[in-house]
């Protein structure tokens, strides 16, 4: 078995393509292999796997979990498609305040390498999505922040219109990335 890595324009986000086997009975596939991750560079060892299913407009984001309490992800979609989307807010980074948008479907089988420090969120293309993501750190609310996925300055196309986005109350409520930044004591999370 074999994973291309294919690197995005912010360093450690990569997307995964992994070898498909398709036949007359349908297909066959390995979605994670410590060695073969290995040999492409991803040497995260994860510890929780979480998934969940949305409605189409559905926006989950933007996460992230600050600190020692950070979180690499690696994300698919198990049915349906998804606009999924990184945005780095490492501080000092050349691409904060950028964001990597990749299309994750059940047809195209991509998955995506998301490092730790990075804000993460998807929204919902097709009329449902199962969604599936390994972790290499477990949740702890106290570091989890969000900011807002309408940001102006962050701009992200969800390829949905703004009037179909369904949001969480929290999410709604989320600060823009200059807030985020002047709120958050980051060395608090260490």
């Amino acid at each position: 078995m074999a994973f291309r890595k294919i690197q995005t324009k912010i360093d450690g986000v990569f997307i995964i393509e992994p070898d498909v086997f398709r036949d007359d009975r349908g297909y066959f596939m390995e979605t994670y292999n410590e060695k073969a991750f290995k040999e492409i560079g991803i040497t995260n060892k994860f510890v929780q796997d979480n998934q969940s299913m949305s409605a189409y407009g559905t926006i989950r984001g933007l996460h992230v979990q600050l600190g020692k309490y950070s979180q690499a992800k690696l994300v698919r979609a198990l049915s349906g498609t998804v606009l999924d989307v990184a945005v780095d807010v490492r501080r000092g980074s050349p691409t904060f305040g950028q964001y990597v948008a990749v299309e994750l479907s059940a047809e195209n089988q991509r998955q995506l390498f998301i490092p730790r420090y990075l804000a993460h969120g998807f929204s919902v293309l097709s009329d449902y999505a199962i969604f599936a993501y390994k972790c290499d750190n477990g949740y702890y609310k106290p570091a989890e922040f969000g900011l807002n996925c309408f940001d102006k300055t962050i701009n992200v196309d969800w390829k949905i219109p703004a009037s179909k986005a369904i949001l969480s109350e929290k999410d709604k409520n989320a600060p823009c990335l200059g807030d985020f930044m002047k709120k958050v004591n980051l060395r608090e999370y260490e």
